[in-house]
């Protein structure tokens, strides 16, 4: 009973004269409290999500999300610069001209004089219109013949060339153009094919068109695939996809001329070794997602736009974090500002290099400092964060390579809109 503490406002008397079982209950209880609070801190973070503190997209944050901060106003008046090089409607020549209209004043419009003649140089117009859209229906007719001599029937063969099914090749490739590359529902462009047209295309039609394209572009396909792996480096990105009921990955691999999506059922290693070739030893710019570990650290730059919203969230935890994410935030925004007028010619590599080093050193310290932090998502974070703590710099020593994953992030938005 001597070893016993007991709680602060209760007597020893009272709390010796106190059942067993109660003590017990009593002492559970700041344990119970703690694990409740930190329950509910972890449930109010996940509540708070928004696109600025987690990989969570713009379009589902909720209208009691911050604003976006609004960017520095560069002091520019709005529309064309001075300096800048206008751009106007260039005339077609002459061969592209379907049909020629001139007009010509009848009589001067000083004295009324009859005018003759012809102006060598008119001012032109141009006005470009659609024709009107019929389509080409072809009816191809098979015929079977009976033979006078043994009186068996012999068919036709249908031409290899014939297409399958209703549609002919330019049906089929505008159908995959607007739903694959502009990201048209298949019900609107059911209603595209009929109204501009004049195509009768089912929904089922819009899905069987699109995997005869599919299959027909494997062999493009596979050569991009092979072209990406070929490059010195690309920037890799992942989001979730749905085949019916099961859960599968869209994985992109982008270039700055090819771009590859492939859909597969894992977002592991081995589905990004897929993607990119188990052999690959270029750079991959990607996040901190753990598919990419096989990865020399070195080669896999981190994204300093996730490690922003990283450090928001750190921020937002409040106490010891919030001082520990304001300084990270900090510095990020150090990293982006010089990395800014590197970009802009204002800037050299040797002197970022030099300018860089001492946000490095401080980036460093707070991490480990990080580490110490009661809050175990923010240590976490922390020691995640350092164990690759050389990608965070492979865009200071290796050029070419930008400190922000958005040249994979962009194209696999065309992904999410499909889905």
């Amino acid at each position: 009973m001597s070893d016993e503490c007991v709680p602060a406002g209760i007597s020893a008397d009272d709390w010796a004269a106190t059942p067993v079982s109660v003590r017990t209950l009593v002492g559970d209880l700041p344990t119970t409290v703690a694990q409740l609070t930190q329950r509910i801190a972890a449930l109010t973070e996940q509540v708070r999500q928004t696109s600025q503190n987690s990989s969570q997209p713009p379009s589902a944050d909720p209208p009691s999300a911050p604003p976006r901060p609004k960017r520095t106003p560069a002091g520019r008046k709005a529309g064309a610069q001075p300096g800048h090089v206008g751009h106007t409607r260039v005339l077609k020549p002459a061969s592209e001209v379907k049909q020629f209209i001139d007009f010509k004043p009848a009589s001067c419009a000083q004295c009324g004089a009859l005018l003759m003649g012809d102006d060598p140089k008119p001012e032109r117009r141009q006005v470009t219109e659609l024709p009107p859209i019929t389509p080409e229906v072809t009816e191809y007719r098979r015929h079977a013949l009976v033979c006078l001599v043994c009186a068996h029937e012999t068919a036709a063969a249908w031409p290899a060339e014939l297409p399958d099914g209703g549609c002919g090749p330019r049906v089929q490739a505008t159908v995959s153009y607007m739903t694959g590359r502009l990201g048209v529902s298949q019900r609107d462009v059911e209603e595209v094919m009929d109204s501009l047209f004049h195509v009768d295309v089912s929904l089922g039609s819009v899905a069987a068109l699109e995997q005869a394209v599919s299959a027909a572009l494997a062999q493009p396909v596979a050569a991009a695939q092979t072209y990406v792996q070929a490059q010195p480096a690309v920037n890799a990105d992942e989001t979730s996809w749905r085949e019916g009921k099961a859960r599968d990955w869209v994985w992109l691999a982008a270039t700055p001329w090819v771009a590859v999506f492939l859909v597969l059922a894992s977002r592991g290693a081995q589905s990004a070794k897929q993607l990119l070739g188990a052999a690959y030893a270029g750079i991959v710019g990607s996040d901190r997602w753990a598919g990419y570990n096989w990865l020399a650290t070195l080669r896999r730059p981190l994204c300093w736009a996730h490690l922003k919203r990283d450090f928001q969230a750190i921020l937002e935890r409040g106490g010891a974090d919030a001082v520990i994410g304001a300084a990270l935030l900090a510095q990020t925004h150090q990293v982006f500002d010089l990395w800014y007028r590197v970009r802009d010619g204002t800037l050299s590599r040797a002197e970022f290099q030099t300018a860089i080093q001492p946000i490095q050193e401080r980036g460093h310290e707070l991490l480990q400092e990080g580490t110490t932090l009661t809050q175990t998502k923010t240590a976490a974070t922390c020691t995640n964060i350092l164990k690759l703590e050389p990608a965070l710099w492979t865009f200071v020593t290796i050029a070419g390579v930008e400190p922000t994953n958005n040249d994979a992030e962009r194209p696999v938005r065309r992904a999410v809109l499909w889905r």
